[in-house]
């Protein structure tokens, strides 16, 4: 089992939010305007401390359990990555056709590798969209491979100089040397 806990920085930035929208309050009481920050920094506030006392995810081998929620792996459908990497913010599809957001807010390390355990034990769902066995790089069978693309060939000279080059590389070829001397000549 694997625990992962919210990053104590939301709770010490929460508290300091709040700290803020008291004084930007106090301030207010003489000038009306520091209503505006003490509102703001009270969003904030609230948000960071809800944040900071989310509920633990717990890894398991036959389960994911965010707080007393228990969810099987087989049950898993899809899992899509938004673009939040910390706070980490995920939506998983169910069996069911049920939508869960996940969100864990740790530190960037603790959201990576809570990802890659997501999607490592997840191993019925598509993840991001590609199923888990070609995500994961696995063979496919004979069968359902796909058709290579050729690299795609990037023009580096304008058409008269390839042109130049293509001659200039005819004339090695079948003189074996480009320089008007000859080799003999040379001490």
């Amino acid at each position: 089992m694997t625990r992962y806990l919210p990053a104590r920085h939301y709770l010490w930035f929460g508290i300091a939010a709040f700290v803020g929208a008291g004084l930007s309050g106090w301030v207010g009481v003489g000038w009306a305007l520091a209503f505006i920050p003490a509102a703001l920094f009270g969003i904030t506030a609230a948000a960071l401390l809800v944040m900071a006392f989310h509920p633990a995810i717990e890894i398991h081998e036959g389960y994911l359990a965010v707080g007393h929620r228990h969810i099987p792996w087989m049950d898993i459908r899809r899992l899509d990555r938004t673009g939040w990497i910390s706070p980490l913010i995920l939506r998983i599809t169910l069996y069911d056709d049920s939508r869960l957001m996940l969100i864990y807010p740790g530190d960037l390390d603790s959201c990576n590798s809570l990802l890659r355990h997501l999607r490592r034990f997840s191993s019925d769902a598509l993840i991001d969209g590609i199923p888990y066995r070609q995500y994961w790089g696995e063979l496919l069978a004979p069968g359902t491979e796909r058709k290579q693309v050729p690299p795609r060939r990037y023009h580096v000279l304008r058409p008269e100089d390839e042109a130049e080059v293509e001659r200039l590389y005819q004339r090695l070829k079948t003189v074996g040397n480009l320089d008007p001397k000859n080799s003999t000549d040379e001490k």
